[in-house]
C-alpha cells in the first residue's frame, strides 16, 4: 500500500512523510532480491540496486547527522575511489546494506524529530543551510534514486510501480 502525504500537515510532518514515502519505495525495490541480483550492475557505469541503497543510507547520514554534528556512519569520500558508497563489497549481503539503510534512516529521523526545521548545520562543503533544505534535498536525492530502482529492477525481473499492491 502507498504511504500518503497528509493533506493537512504541517511542514515538517509533510516533508518527513514524504521522505518516508519515497524511502518505503527503496526498501520494496530491493525485497526478495538475492545478493547476487543486489550487486549486479545494471547500467554501463556499473550501478546496481545494492549500491544505490547504500549511497542513500550514506548520503542519509551525511545530511542529516553531519551536517548537524550528530553521529554518523557516512562512508568517507575517497578522491581515488569515488564510487565507493555505490559498490556492494563481495563481502557485503544485501540484508547488510538494508540493515545499513535501516540505521541511516532512524539516525535521520532522530535529527529530523529533535530539530526545528529552521535549524542550522554546515554542509560538507561550508556552507550553512537549515533542516528545511536537507530534507527537501533528501526528498529530491530518494525520490531520484527511487527512478534508477525502478528502471533497474525492471531490467532484472521485470517487477514495476512504486509501491507493492
Amino acid at each position: 500500500m502507498s504511504m500518503q502525504v497528509p493533506f493537512t500537515g504541517d511542514e515538517k510532518e509533510s516533508l518527513h512523510a514524504s521522505l518516508n514515502r519515497h524511502r518505503a519505495v527503496v526498501r520494496w525495490k530491493v525485497a526478495g532480491l538475492t545478493d547476487d541480483q543486489a550487486r549486479r550492475p545494471m547500467t554501463g557505469t556499473g550501478l546496481s540496486l545494492g549500491g544505490v541503497v547504500k549511497h542513500l543510507a550514506s548520503v542519509e547520514y551525511g545530511w542529516f547527522c553531519g551536517t548537524f554534528g550528530r553521529p554518523s556512519d557516512e562512508l568517507d569520500y575517497d578522491e581515488n575511489d569515488p564510487d565507493r558508497d555505490l559498490r556492494v563489497e563481495p563481502a557485503e549481503t544485501l540484508a547488510d546494506v538494508v540493515a545499513y539503510y535501516d540505521r541511516a534512516c532512524a539516525a535521520a529521523d532522530a535529527a529530523i524529530d529533535e530539530l526545528d526545521l529552521m535549524a542550522v548545520g554546515s554542509s560538507w562543503h561550508g556552507d550553512e543551510l537549515t533542516m528545511r533544505w536537507v530534507l527537501i534535498h533528501m526528498i529530491e536525492e530518494t525520490a531520484r534514486h527511487c527512478g534508477h530502482l525502478d528502471v533497474m529492477r525492471e531490467l532484472l525481473d521485470g517487477a514495476v510501480g512504486d509501491h507493492q499492491g
